[in-house]
C-alpha cells in the first residue's frame, strides 16, 4: 500500500522534524518600526491583567518583510508598552502576517495574536512606505523619506506577552485556564536608517488601532535584522479576567457595531 500521509509518523521522523526546526539558519527581514506615545488611558485599557502600564504609554508598529527560503513572508506586529512584575515588554495586539505557514506555529504554540492580512514593505531610493491591511482597509500605513544612516545597536533581548487559550467547545468560557506567555527574542541589526515622515492610523471595525492615537512620534527607522525566538508560560491567569479582552484575538462580528471614537467622525 501507498504510504498515506496522514498517518501515523514514526518516532524517526517526529524526531528528524524537531533537529531541522532547531537548524534554522539566520532568516533576515526587512522593517519599518514606528514608536510613538500615545494616550496612557487607552494603553490602560488594553492590557489584560496581570499586565500593566510602564511609565511611558508608547506604540510600536513593526512592518516587515521576511526573507524566507522560497517563501517570502510579511508580518505585521501592532504593540503597546506593558509590564509584567518587574519585566518590560510589548504586548501585541494584532500581528498581520500574508500566509496560513506562519500563523500556526505563532499563533497555536505561543498564543500570538496572528491574522492573515495584508503586509506591504516598499522603497524607492530614499522614499519608503510600509502598511498593514485586512479586510480592504489599510489601518496603519507609515511613509516617509530615508534622512540618516544610524549606527549599528549591539545586540539585543526584547520580551513580549501573549496570552495562550482556547476558547470553550460550549462557546462559554475557555476549555482550560489560560496562561500567560513571555517570549524572548535575541535580535541583531545589520543595518539601520533613520526615516521622516509620519503615521497614519486609519479607522476599521476590526482593527480598531486609531483608538491609540500619535499624539508624539518618537522615531521611525528602516532596518534589516535577524532574531531568534523562544518561550515560556510564566503563570496561569484568572479565566474571568481574560474573557473580556478575548475579541482582541479575533475578528468579533460585534464589533460592526461598535462606532468609532468622538469626534472622529
Amino acid at each position: 500500500m501507498a504510504r498515506v500521509r496522514y498517518g501515523a509518523r514514526t518516532e524517526r521522523e517526529i524526531a528528524a522534524t524537531r533537529t531541522a526546526s532547531a537548524r534554522l539558519p539566520d532568516i533576515w527581514s526587512t522593517g519599518v518600526v514606528a514608536v510613538w506615545e500615545t494616550d496612557p488611558d487607552a494603553v490602560a485599557a488594553v492590557l489584560p491583567p496581570p499586565l500593566k502600564p510602564t511609565g511611558s504609554p508608547l506604540v510600536r508598529v513593526n512592518i516587515s518583510k521576511v526573507d524566507l527560503p522560497g517563501y517570502p513572508l510579511g508580518a505585521g506586529s501592532f504593540a503597546v508598552a506593558a509590564a509584567h512584575g518587574e519585566v518590560e515588554g510589548w504586548y501585541p495586539l494584532v500581528m498581520p502576517m500574508t500566509h496560513e505557514r506562519a500563523l500556526t506555529g505563532g499563533r497555536e504554540v505561543f498564543g500570538e495574536p496572528k491574522k492573515l492580512g495584508e503586509v506591504t514593505v516598499g522603497r524607492e531610493d530614499l522614499a519608503v512606505r510600509a502598511s498593514l491591511a485586512r479586510h480592504g482597509i489599510v489601518f496603519v500605513e507609515v511613509r516617509g523619506a530615508v534622512s540618516a544612516e544610524l549606527p549599528l545597536p549591539e545586540p539585543s533581548r526584547k520580551t513580549d506577552f501573549y496570552f495562550k487559550f482556547l476558547p470553550a467547545v460550549d462557546g462559554s468560557g475557555f476549555d482550560a485556564d489560560p496562561v500567560l506567555v513571555h517570549c524572548v527574542r535575541h535580535e541583531k541589526v545589520r543595518r539601520l536608517e533613520r526615516i521622516t515622515g509620519d503615521v497614519v492610523l486609519r479607522e476599521s471595525p476590526y482593527d480598531p488601532v486609531a483608538d491609540l492615537p500619535v499624539l508624539r512620534l518618537r522615531e521611525i527607522t528602516i532596518g534589516e535584522k535577524t532574531s531568534d525566538q523562544s518561550g515560556r508560560v510564566v503563570e496561569r491567569v484568572d479565566a474571568q479576567a481574560l474573557l473580556p479582552y478575548v475579541h482582541q484575538r479575533y475578528d468579533d462580528p460585534l464589533q460592526i457595531h461598535d462606532g468609532p471614537p468622538e469626534g472622529s467622525r
